[in-house]
């Protein structure tokens, strides 16, 4: 009986007919015209049966009344008795009444190729699998001070939901979904997160918003969608600030937090979207129903505000918010190119939108225009890889690009 596991070599044959045969013919032609050649101790049937060859496996195609494939011989023998059986295949020179041609493509030595994978994932092992104990001193830092937050973290009302220790304190809340996201916060300075802790708004959090200037600011995923819905309906919230699509708030950067707190939107311009939207009839399967997410022209409020500045002296000079280039350009028929920290890299009429993006080039992130886009504009905008588009209105929109956010500035 034949194992795979002494299998030494591996005989790749490359087989041309001129006809039409099948797999049937093949093994029939190798058997006939080899039975004798090499004796008895080297005769095919007696090397199987006794399990030193292993089966024979045929693959080939046929097209335009030609027949072409391989065969795949395994081996048990020597390498001399391996070569020469090899050698005596290519004396095949027809398959049923098809004239033939069987050549020896080559003999892999499968121990070799054996070996060669045991080194490449011995590799891998050695370079991925060794925990190598190294010794980081920012690492030990983060992970004592990790404790520290966690020891600041208060637990509030009967419900027991995770908060900042200045909460009860501060006249502004940032409502959001988990513990872990409020220590994210503490992470970065912020101590004046709450957590709801699922879809069941506990009664402390409605207390607190009730009380306070509170801003939503949960995961952008179905489940902080779901959250905010039922918050803006039960709870007097403020603001809304949108964690960026795909991602979670505990997993955010620094720069992406202050980002998102600074363009927090009025709630009651997000109740009026959802009721908008809830009241739209049904849109075709390839429609996209755009977001409308309106930025207001203040920033967030900070977890620890700063003192004010002394009666007389000028205030300092703040960056400019999406807030600001809408409220700019809105009712001017004006268009905005902003880059990413919301400097304006190029504004022209908004009638001329279309022949100022074939010639512009740089870090173009976002555009606000005094406009209504249509499909053809959205598509032009789409190739240039804008994160957003904020306008007047957007009609006969069909299809858009996922990664560009719609924003009806109304």
């Amino acid at each position: 009986m034949y194992s795979p596991e002494t299998t030494k070599y591996l005989i790749h044959l490359i087989l041309q007919t001129e006809g039409v045969v099948d797999k049937p013919d093949v093994v029939g032609a190798i058997f006939g015209q080899t039975e004798g050649l090499l004796g008895e101790d080297l005769d095919l049937r007696d090397l199987q049966r006794t399990g030193r060859v292993g089966r024979i496996d045929v693959q080939i195609t046929t097209k335009r009344g030609e027949t072409k494939g391989e065969i795949l011989i395994t081996s048990s023998l020597d390498r001399a008795e391996t070569a020469l059986l090899a050698s005596s295949l290519e004396t095949i020179d027809r398959v049923g009444p098809c004239a033939a041609r069987v050549a020896v493509d080559r003999i892999e030595d499968i121990r070799v190729t054996k070996r060669r994978n045991i080194v490449n994932r011995a590799k891998e092992l050695l370079l991925e699998n060794f925990d190598e104990g190294e010794i980081n001193s920012n690492d030990l830092l983060d992970e004592v001070r990790e404790v520290i937050r966690i020891e600041k973290l208060e637990l509030l009302g009967n419900e027991k939901v995770p908060a900042g220790p200045n909460v009860i304190d501060s006249d502004a809340i940032i409502v959001v979904e988990g513990r872990a996201d409020v220590i994210n916060l503490l992470r970065y300075g912020i101590k004046n997160a709450v957590a709801v802790e699922g879809t069941n708004v506990p009664d402390i959090i409605i207390d607190l918003c009730s009380r306070k200037t509170a801003t939503a600011f949960l995961d952008g995923d179905r489940g902080g969608e779901l959250i905010l819905r039922e918050l803006l309906q039960i709870a007097d919230i403020d603001f809304v600030a949108y964690c960026p699509r795909g991602k979670s708030v505990e997993g955010l950067s620094r720069k992406e937090i202050v980002k998102a707190l600074r363009n927090k939107v009025p709630a009651e311009l997000t109740v009026e979207a959802i009721e908008r939207e809830g009241s739209e009839p049904a849109v075709p399967a390839k429609t996209i129903v755009t977001e409308i997410r309106v930025p207001v022209e203040e920033e967030a409020p900070p977890a620890n505000p700063a003192p004010q500045q002394a009666r007389g002296k000028e205030a300092p000079k703040t960056t400019p918010t999406l807030g600001d280039h809408i409220a700019d350009v809105r009712d001017r028929k004006r268009a905005r190119f902003l880059t990413p920290d919301f400097t304006v890299m190029k504004e022209s009429n908004a009638a001329d939108v279309e022949s100022v993006l074939e010639d512009l080039n740089g870090n173009i992130e976002g555009l606000v225009i005094d406009r209504v886009v249509d499909q053809r504009m959205l598509d032009l905008l789409g190739s240039k890889n804008l994160e957003y588009v904020a306008a007047r209105d957007f009609k006969g929109i069909i299809k858009r690009p996922l990664s560009l956010r719609l924003i009806k500035i109304g």
